[in-house]
């Protein structure tokens, strides 16, 4: 992803408290993280999950150590925990409607060729993936919309990175086969960049720190 640079300097800066650098975090990651969040939890709560989820991560930021990759993966890791709570309260997976405006609309100053084969590949395909198991649905959200390498991706979902890459792999396999009737989309999945190597640095994230959290209406 073409802006991890620009993110790892607006995560570091939002830490020491500029709430403007907080903003750019936000907008940056949210639009990818929400859809994580319906692939959870639906439409109608995703808002409702993913505005806990931003409160925690304002709380916590003091506590984060790491980089761009590190921070989305520590924030999928967060809002899965509160989708996963709410899920235990409504007693099941609700179906996922997807609004594909949350995935492509992102700044014209960070288009690559890559992130618009990303942006159409999730934008084309997001719809669907509530019809996969959901280990394979939570896969290739957080591989190919929040963009994690396995390790990172496997460390938010508690499994290996092996079984990641194949539940992925099966999952793309899937949506690739759903859309079998429109080749160009097809062609998007079957050309996706191949995972990126996981990174050595640790991630950690602990109690409550901040002494002013953020809301959303701040963002």
């Amino acid at each position: 992803m073409g802006d991890d640079a620009e993110l790892t300097a607006a995560v570091l800066a939002a830490q020491n408290g500029d709430e403007t650098a907080f903003r750019t975090v936000y907008r940056t990651v949210h639009p990818r993280l929400l859809g994580y969040v319906r692939t959870l939890v639906g439409d109608l709560d995703a808002e409702d999950v993913s505005s806990e989820a931003w409160l925690q991560i304002a709380r916590d930021l003091e506590r984060f150590s790491g980089d761009a990759d590190r921070f989305r993966g520590w924030a999928a890791r967060i809002a899965r925990n509160r989708a996963l709570d709410h899920i235990r309260m409504r007693g099941r997976r609700p179906a996922t409607v997807a609004d594909e405006t949350e995935l492509t609309g992102r700044p014209a100053e960070s288009d690559t060729a890559g992130e618009a084969m990303e942006a159409l590949a999730t934008g084309r395909t997001l719809g669907l993936i509530a019809r996969l198991p959901q280990d394979q649905a939570e896969a290739v959200v957080l591989r190919v919309v929040m963009g994690l390498d396995a390790k990172t991706a496997a460390e938010t979902l508690g499994k290996r990175p092996g079984a990641v890459r194949t539940a992925a792999h099966r999952g793309l396999k899937k949506l690739a086969e759903l859309l079998g009737e429109d080749p160009e989309a097809a062609g998007a999945l079957d050309a996706l960049p191949p995972q990126r190597e996981p990174r050595s640095r640790a991630v950690t994230s602990a109690g409550v720190t901040h002494t002013c959290a953020r809301t959303q209406k701040d963002m």
